[in-house]
């Protein structure tokens, strides 16, 4: 009677030793999928903020992206470091090379990304058009208002070819703020350069009728050409500024990143995140697949 029962105290031992296993094993595998999945969207998170910061077209805004951007890439890593263990334990050897492939692949993408929200942060383009649209703009019309009532104080022989030098003198500021905005949205170099070079000649038109108007205009006109000349080196000064930014070209560069080299590449991953998870799925309760 005492073997018999010492028997069936072991063979229960045994088999609640083998439940707690499938237990075991069970739990780890819903464990692996739902990091698998969590992984995913983490991912996703993590692309769309990137993209997010590259697209704002606000300062505060595109920081605050990059930030989102940079706490979710840890978040993914944290899933990563998370699964690993798991796998091994399962003894999953393929989804182990998935998720080997995945780190390899996301090692590559944190490298890229890093330096497309760098660039996206910088927002020299963005600080170049708010230059345009508001300093540059700004002396600009100081520069018309201060030419303008010269024209009407200049003797009565010459101020026709006054009127004309003045006109001139501000169409060629206005054709340099016009230069402006295609500087700002070119990515090539050259082209910057060609642009740059318009500007200068404007520059030039501009400068040299102001000169010419010195010689005819009277003494009590000169404090209005004066104004006008520190009004257009300050346009001058804030175009320099304009073109420094612009030749950074961080958002441009950052966009074009972000559709060409970041794009193959998260190509790559969710494709390798989707056969993780899809081999996850196929998984039964023993280890097996369905």
């Amino acid at each position: 009677m005492i073997r018999r029962k010492s028997l069936i105290v072991i063979i229960a031992v045994a088999f609640v030793g083998c439940g707690g296993g499938l237990k075991t094993a069970l739990e780890q595998l819903l464990d692996a999928r739902r990091l698998a999945a969590d992984l995913r969207v983490q991912f996703a998170r993590v692309v769309d903020s990137g993209n997010r910061a590259v697209m704002s077209d606000r300062e505060d805004a595109s920081a605050g992206f990059v930030r989102e951007a940079e706490q979710t890439t840890q978040l993914v890593q944290h899933d990563v470091d998370a699964l690993k263990p798991v796998l091994a334990g399962l003894g999953y050897s393929s989804e182990t090379r998935l998720l080997d492939e995945f780190q390899q692949q996301f090692s590559e993408y944190r490298a890229l990304d890093a330096s497309i929200l760098g660039l996206a942060a910088e927002n020299t383009n963005l600080k170049a058009q708010r230059l345009s649209f508001g300093p540059a703009q700004e002396a600009a019309e100081a520069f018309s208002g201060a030419l303008d009532p010269i024209t009407h104080s200049v003797p009565a022989q010459a101020p026709w070819r006054v009127a004309a030098l003045a006109a001139t003198a501000i169409a060629a500021v206005r054709q340099i703020q016009v230069l402006q905005a295609p500087h700002i949205a070119e990515a090539g170099d050259a082209a910057m350069t060609q642009i740059e070079q318009r500007m200068t000649k404007s520059e030039g038109v501009a400068r040299e009728a102001v000169q010419v108007m010195a010689g005819l205009l009277p003494a009590e006109s000169r404090p209005g050409l004066t104004a006008a000349t520190a009004a257009l080196d300050q346009f001058m000064s804030v175009n320099a500024e304009i073109i420094r930014l612009s030749r950074r070209n961080s958002n441009v560069r950052s966009l074009a990143l972000s559709l060409g080299q970041k794009r193959t590449l998260t190509a790559r991953c969710e494709e390798t995140l989707r056969s993780l998870q899809d081999a996850l799925e196929q998984r039964d309760m023993s280890g097996g697949t369905r």
